[in-house]
């Protein structure tokens, strides 16, 4: 996909591998009439979904927004969770735009779930070190709390493998709410699907575009009430999705979709009470697309 200028960003957006997940657990009260006619289960219940993450180049710097699942997961855990990286990895990625992993910054983690931030560490014989050997990583205080400590729900998807090791290495800098950690990059809070997470608004004089990680986890959650049964706050989420649909209809911004297998961006609008997309950027070119269904 081509890069997106706003100011003096360039913003690309990344494809790390896919995962799968329950269907059911991914449109919460939704009706599995409904939800599978636009997701597609597997034998097992699963929907499939990207792992996709933004490069921000600009200001001297190269800011990762999430670094997808990583390399750790043994061959049980990947079998449950459906991993494929066959094709797609932050490594190839990254090569696509002549980088490397030791090029990176800045790592701006949304939330600590492992398949948004499970690509920040790497084992090197039995010792667990950062991914991204140059980069300092991001993170709400809130979250790394939450993480330490998490409630029974969300046990399963914070694993201290994934950001322990980056405070024994000195590279993790805590946040303490909303912010702008450099010119054109808006830092903002949404705490209905995890304590602490923190979403992204980059802009500039072409408009702006938006990184919602989990509170729009793919185009078919644009609808108010459809919502994960994995958040931990309901009416949170479903609030804190209106305010930034209704923001971002108003800035004719893009949203880019973390966990959409086939679309990248979209450009929401209001329709009625509720909101719709106006337009969608594909993930893939159609021929990939195609071979994937």
């Amino acid at each position: 996909m081509p890069s997106l200028p706003f100011g003096d960003w360039s913003v690309h957006t990344l494809e790390t591998g896919f995962l799968g997940l329950d269907g059911g657990s991914m449109f919460g009260s939704v009706p599995k009439p409904l939800w599978s006619r636009m997701q597609k289960p597997d034998e097992r219940n699963r929907i499939r979904l990207a792992m996709r993450c933004l490069l921000l180049e600009g200001h001297g710097r190269r800011v990762l927004v999430d670094d997808g699942i990583g390399a750790k997961f043994g061959a049980k855990l990947a079998d449950i969770y459906a991993i494929d990286q066959r094709e797609h990895t932050l490594e190839r990625a990254l090569q696509d735009h002549g980088l490397g992993v030791g090029d990176v910054t800045d790592v701006l983690l949304t939330h600590l779930h492992f398949d948004h931030a499970g690509g920040s560490t790497r084992l090197e014989g039995e010792r667990l070190i950062p991914r991204l050997p140059n980069a300092r990583y991001y993170v709400q205080r809130r979250n790394l709390e939450n993480a330490r400590d998490p409630n029974p729900r969300e046990r399963a998807s914070y694993l201290s493998e994934n950001f322990e090791p980056l405070e024994r290495a000195g590279v993790l800098t805590l946040w303490d709410g909303p912010g702008t950690p450099w010119p054109g990059l808006e830092v903002f809070t949404a705490d209905g699907h995890t304590r602490g997470q923190q979403l992204v608004r980059v802009f500039g004089p072409e408009g702006a575009l938006y990184f919602v990680a989990d509170l729009i986890p793919t185009a078919s959650h644009v609808r108010i009430p459809y919502i994960m049964g994995y958040d931990v706050a309901a009416i949170e989420t479903m609030a804190e999705k209106r305010a930034m649909l209704e923001r971002a209809a108003a800035e004719r911004a893009w949203v880019c979709l973390e966990h959409d297998p086939a679309i990248a961006l979209a450009r929401p609008q209001a329709d009625g009470d509720d909101f719709a997309w106006a337009e969608t950027v594909a993930a893939f070119p159609a021929a990939t697309r195609a071979a994937e269904a």
